[in-house]
């Protein structure tokens, strides 16, 4: 039973440490987005884009790999800042930013 425990706690805090891990992550990663979007999101970028800030972590994906693969506009233009700096992270950072934004 000890032994059971002990793992059952040992999985709560490596997941714990992942999630705290994510966090910081997506928290380095959103550092070179601040100037455009605000430091809590609220900012509406260059006049243009919707403040980031209430947007879900599905929502936001969605954009950020759309800018990679050159298919997301806003009215009706493309981003070449935004593509350039999306194309530049994998899959797994855009999630992690994705996530880490969703949390404003």
């Amino acid at each position: 039973m000890k032994r059971i425990i002990a793992i059952g706690l040992s999985t709560v805090f490596a997941t714990t440490l992942f999630a705290a891990a994510a966090m910081a992550d997506g928290a380095a990663l959103y550092g070179a987005c601040k100037g455009c979007h605000g430091a809590d999101g609220s900012k509406t970028a260059m006049n243009v884009s919707p403040a980031l800030k209430g947007q879900s972590a599905d929502e936001l994906l969605t954009k950020l790999k759309g800018y990679k693969e050159g298919t997301y506009k806003v009215q009706d233009k493309t981003a070449p800042m935004m593509a350039k700096f999306a194309k530049k992270l994998s899959d797994e950072e855009l999630k992690t930013l994705a996530d880490y934004i969703a949390t404003f």
